[in-house]
């Protein structure tokens, strides 16, 4: 277990976790991705990280972490070595909310669960994407730290849509 209190744990997902996490991704991009992304497309997406797609993520050992509010699945998030060619040597891949958990202070605690891996990884530095229209990910990870590297643009059907890499030392 990586984090606990009487109400609040993350711990490493599991094969059995699929069914919620597919469901805390559908929801949650859903919330956060209606205006940004083409409808059209963002569903496709949706659909492709369905459960049998978690299912085979969790067994494939991949860093996924779930964290439980009063015992319930609640949000997730993966992390590991950077995908890009920099300093900064560990990166937050995804770290997502269901929609009734996000604001409440839970994201913190995933962050942190997430910096605490990658420290015991001895990954040194921190990098995280978001797109730059989704300005609660980007106030979330500046008032933890969080500073803007570069940009780049991602295409999400046809729409080429600017993201931001914010990074920690």
């Amino acid at each position: 277990m990586l984090v606990s209190s009487s109400k609040v744990r993350i711990r490493k997902g599991r094969p059995a976790d699929a069914e919620a996490l597919a469901g805390i991704f559908r929801d949650s991009w859903q919330q956060t991705y209606r205006s940004i992304i083409p409808p059209l497309y963002l569903e496709t997406m949706i659909r492709r990280r369905g459960y049998e797609w978690w299912a085979a993520s969790l067994r494939s050992g991949d860093t996924i972490l779930l964290l439980e509010v009063a015992g319930k699945p609640a949000g997730y998030a993966t992390c590991g070595p950077s995908r890009a060619r920099c300093p900064f040597e560990g990166e937050i891949y995804e770290l997502y909310l269901s929609p009734i958990y996000q604001g409440l202070g839970f994201g913190e605690h995933l962050f942190e669960a997430c910096r605490a891996t990658l420290d015991s990884r001895r990954l040194k530095g921190l990098m995280v994407w978001a797109l730059s229209a989704n300005t609660p990910a980007i106030d979330f990870y500046w008032r933890r730290g969080g500073r803007p590297l570069g940009k780049s643009h991602d295409r999400f059907g046809g729409a080429k849509i600017e993201k931001i890499s914010l990074v920690w030392s």
